[in-house]
Formats: structure tokens, C-alpha cells, sequence
């Protein structure tokens, strides 16, 4: 007997800005919802004026995490302290561990148009938070995409769909699934979601209905799924939208700006080897 996950709540979020003033909503880490185990963070950006993203973001320290960067269009490149260099380009994805810690920028590689996508921000259990740094990258190409009745589109970029395509990243910390649905009118997504797991859904472009209840999800909303191990989403109108799911990790967490650690000891110890040059 599957049990349909339906909308816990759902929230807009927070315009703000980040890194050398670039403008984006927040919506995991904002007022409303300040995470999702074991998701930290969940950005969305998209804006065709220069002025809201071409400063970018300058070199900046991470530990104790990973950063998910997924690009809908536009370029996106990326430098670090251990001398690792690429674009993120247009429906490509970069899964960077910082494990034990790593110093990175990014910046857009376009001076005008569109530049649009999401940046999630996944924990590490304890064992993992000072692992060596590595890196996910994976183009357009290098994601699967499997195409349904009604036009829909589904690109896996992780976990693996009821028809048994699979995803490209490889994560065992939270065995996270994340499917990136362009949907027509009308169309409706069908799929499991492992019980257990706290999963969103984010609307990029659109409005859906979601789960028996047929709860609406406007535009630039995400909604908070419930438990269970399918869900079922009604595109409204022509629409994009994400399925991301994760298993919680079920630990302390205390993080101050980059940095995510299990106790205060260990985020000083953290600052204070970013401090004195012991990163990446």
C-alpha cells in the first residue's frame, strides 16, 4: 500500500543577497524555515540584469558540508585553493564535498542574458566533515533524462526514478534524490520518494498541484512534503520544478557562516584553520 506524500506547508522565502551582491531568494536557512535535515540551505537564482549576479562569489572557505550547484541557464565558473577550475554550464551540475575544508569561487562566465539555478547546501554526518575534499561535476549530456506521457521531462540528477533511470552523482551519506521536471500544462509527475526521507518541492517556473489534496504551489514556492514513498505532482500551467529528498542525518548541528560541525569546539577549531592557512 504506497502512502502519497502531500504539502506540509510551503513558503516563499526571502529576497536577499549573497556573496559580492548577488540577488536570489532563500528558502531553506531563511525566517521560515531554517533547515530540513539534512538539507542546510536552498537558494534559487534567475535574473537577466548583470547588475543582480556579475559580481559573483569571491573566494570563500567551506567545511563540514557540500554545496549542490545546478545551472537552468547561463554559465557558471568555479576555482579553488586546491586548484580544481570549470564552468558549470546551462542544465549541468557541480557536488562538491568541502569535507575537512576547501577555499572557492564562483563567477558568472557571461557579461549579459540569463543566468538562472540553485545552490543546496547538503550536511555531512561526523564521520565525513573532514574528508578529503572532491568533486561531482557532470554536464547537460552526462545527465539522464527520461520523457513521459504528457511531454514531461525528467532529468536525474540523483537517486533513480520508478522506471529505473539513474542518477549521475554518487552520494551512501543521505542517499538524496533529485529530479529536475519540465512539465506541461497539465501533465502530471508520478514517482517514489523513499519513506523516511524529508523531501521538497521547488517551483521554478509555473504552478502545481501537489499530492490527493491537490494543495497549489505557486511560482518561486516551496513546499515541505510529508512522509511517505511516492508523490504525485499536477502541473497548472507550463511548468519547472525540482523533487529533492535526502536521508536525515539526525545530529547536532551548530554552523556560523561556512562552516558546518557537530559541536562549538570543533566550529572555533574551524575558523581558527582557516585563520592560520590550514585549508585546501
Amino acid at each position: 500500500m504506497t502512502q502519497l506524500r502531500e504539502v506540509k506547508k510551503w513558503i516563499r522565502g526571502q529576497m536577499t543577497s549573497d556573496g559580492a551582491g548577488v540577488s536570489l531568494r532563500r528558502l531553506i536557512a531563511s525566517q521560515e524555515l531554517d533547515m530540513l535535515d539534512p538539507f542546510l540551505l536552498f537558494d534559487a537564482f534567475g535574473s537577466s540584469n548583470p547588475d543582480d549576479y556579475i559580481a559573483g562569489f569571491p573566494p570563500h572557505p567551506h567545511r563540514g558540508f557540500e554545496t549542490v550547484t545546478y545551472m537552468l541557464a547561463g554559465k557558471m565558473r568555479h576555482e579553488d585553493s586546491a586548484g580544481n577550475a570549470g564552468v558549470i554550464e546551462t542544465g549541468g551540475v557541480q557536488w562538491m564535498t568541502a569535507g575537512r575544508g576547501i577555499i572557492h569561487s564562483e563567477k558568472p562566465e557571461q557579461e549579459e542574458g540569463l543566468l538562472a539555478g540553485f545552490q543546496l547546501w547538503v550536511n555531512l554526518p561526523a564521520g565525513q566533515k573532514m574528508m578529503a575534499p572532491r568533486y561531482q561535476e557532470k554536464a547537460a549530456e552526462d545527465i539522464a533524462e527520461e520523457k513521459r506521457e504528457g511531454g514531461l521531462q525528467i532529468r536525474v540528477v540523483a537517486g533513480q526514478t520508478r522506471q529505473g533511470t539513474k542518477g549521475v552523482i554518487d552520494n551512501s551519506f543521505v542517499d538524496p534524490l533529485y529530479f529536475v521536471i519540465n512539465a506541461p500544462v497539465g501533465s502530471v509527475f508520478e514517482d517514489n520518494v523513499p519513506a523516511g526521507h524529508n523531501a521538497f518541492v521547488y517551483v521554478a517556473k509555473g504552478r502545481v498541484q501537489i499530492g490527493d489534496k491537490a494543495t497549489a504551489v505557486p511560482e518561486n514556492g516551496l513546499a515541505v512534503l510529508t512522509d511517505g514513498d511516492s508523490v504525485s505532482i499536477k502541473a497548472e500551467a507550463d511548468s519547472v520544478y525540482i523533487v529533492v529528498a535526502g536521508k536525515p542525518i539526525n545530529e547536532p548541528v551548530e554552523r556560523a557562516g561556512p562552516f558546518v560541525m557537530n559541536t562549538r569546539a570543533e566550529l572555533e577549531q574551524a575558523f581558527d584553520d582557516y585563520r592560520n592557512g590550514r585549508f585546501a
